[in-house]
């Protein structure tokens, strides 16, 4: 049986404009790779956070000054982002493993995730998107029933929701692909949001949380390994303080203690640590790995890393 991983790739691994991501994206081929070579199967989920802004941005400004156009919701936005980050992402992996002499397909699917409508994060906004706008436009935006936030002395922003995500649509496709030994590009930017109206799925005005939908696709494929890279080698609890300790290998229970007793930011290793602690604890032999980009290799052996099993 082959090993199978779901690899959350951060910001750092896609960067922030096109030619950036065509960069970023022709490294992060080469870290794929070298986990096929190892032998593993891959679904890949990634961030969406720069990308997203700029659809969001760019179509509704359009339509601004297009009277025939209609500004794009969220949902469209966040499906746009998956299919054009997917494409360089398709691209820069299918390439790598030629390189190698490797032949496997690389695919995207466009993945919604459904979300509970009385999610309480539908009451609370916290994610920031868009450009900045004027007390006129942010007074627009409150009319049509949207959030927004004022940073002082730089002007107003547009505010969704992050709910949590409930369960993917096409799980049964990126099965389908991953037992066929095939690379999986899934749930990108956290999927795309909807809500279920018997049959019919609606989109939500929201962004999901890419590492809790990574761990929701762990779970889901059976995956023996969540991997969610990010900025840093390994994680710290009392950072900046005297008492600073790096984590290396610890228990899942160790991780909630960590968690309840508050040394993850709310909006970047919390998020991680609930993903992991969710994802191994609804399977045996399961692992989580947090570590930077660059260090992958070594924590898949724990020689470096934080490791949660």
């Amino acid at each position: 049986m082959k090993k199978r991983a779901v690899i959350a790739l951060g910001h750092r691994a896609l960067g922030t404009t096109l030619p950036e991501q065509k960069v970023a994206v022709a490294k992060t081929a080469k870290v794929i790779a070298d986990l096929i070579e190892e032998g593993y199967q891959i679904a890949i989920t990634h961030s969406n956070a720069p990308q997203v802004g700029m659809i969001h941005t760019a179509l509704n400004e359009f339509a601004k000054v297009h009277e025939d156009y209609t500004a794009a919701p969220m949902s469209v936005c966040s499906a746009m982002s998956q299919g054009y980050i997917g494409y360089d992402l398709q691209q820069g992996i299918r390439e790598e493993l030629l390189n190698r002499g490797i032949y496997r397909t690389v695919s995207t699917i466009l993945t919604m995730v459904i979300v509970d409508p009385y999610d309480e994060a539908f009451y609370t906004p916290t994610k920031v998107l868009g450009r900045y706008m004027s007390a006129e436009e942010a007074n627009d935006e409150r009319k049509k029933g949207n959030y927004v936030v004022e940073e002082p002395g730089k002007g107003f922003r547009r505010v969704v929701s992050a709910p949590n995500p409930v369960k993917i649509v096409e799980l049964d496709a990126i099965k389908a692909l991953l037992d066929a030994d095939q690379v999986v590009i899934a749930c990108g930017g956290g999927g795309i949001p909807v809500m279920e109206q018997d049959n019919h799925l609606k989109g939500a005005s929201a962004v999901i949380e890419k590492d809790l939908a990574a761990g929701k696709l762990a779970e889901g494929v059976n995956a023996d390994t969540l991997i969610i890279l990010t900025s840093v080698e390994q994680v710290c609890i009392n950072l900046g303080k005297q008492d600073e300790e790096k984590l290396g290998v610890i228990s899942v229970s160790q991780a909630r203690e960590y968690m309840e007793q508050g040394h993850f930011g709310v909006y970047n290793m919390l998020p991680k640590f609930r993903a992991s602690v969710d994802f191994i604890e609804k399977g045996e032999n399961r692992k989580a790995l947090i570590t930077s980009f660059e260090k992958l290799k070594d924590g898949l052996h724990e020689k470096t890393g934080t490791v949660i099993k």
